[in-house]
């Protein structure tokens, strides 16, 4: 059972937060994409709650450029700070994984040798190798700050 809440940022706060050339993340309701996040820039607002993003890794379906996309604020947010240098993940740690482009949300499943982790995905029940530099601590944004996820709860939930 998850709960999820919807926090939608105010008018001024959107157009604040997210000016032009301003870097965020944004997410998809496709099928295929839900969860994941994708590195983008602010390209203008376009309207009261929307705005023309550019993707910073996608590109256009004839590969003449990078990808634009409009996106209401409830798929925008600002890129995660960086945190201090993880030098390893632990069991059952939650993380992002770099993934086809975009950021998903995943649990360390196994630690492997040579700075290698097998990361689950739950929404995919997929678990995929990746090496420690296309992994990064997990954090939400919740309430207009960024928190960092809970390792003790995540090992009540994955146990």
């Amino acid at each position: 059972m998850s709960i999820t809440k919807e926090v939608k940022a105010s008018d001024a706060t959107a157009q604040k937060m997210f000016s032009k050339g301003t870097p965020v993340e944004v997410s998809s309701d496709d099928d295929g994409f839900e969860g994941a996040w994708f590195a983008a820039t602010i390209v203008k607002a376009v309207g009261k709650d929307k705005f023309l993003v550019q993707y910073q890794s996608l590109r256009t379906d004839d590969d003449s450029g990078f990808l634009r996309e409009e996106f209401d604020t409830l798929h925008i947010r600002p890129c995660p700070p960086e945190t201090l240098v993880v030098d390893h993940f632990s069991l059952f740690e939650e993380v992002d994984a770099l993934y086809n482009d975009g950021w998903w949300v995943g649990v360390i499943s196994k630690v492997l040798g040579g700075s290698k982790y097998l990361v689950y995905f739950r929404d995919t029940d997929e678990e995929i190798e990746f090496k420690h530099s296309d992994l990064r601590p997990h954090q939400d944004w919740i309430d207009g700050k960024w928190i960092m996820a809970s390792q003790a709860l995540m090992k009540l939930l994955y146990l």
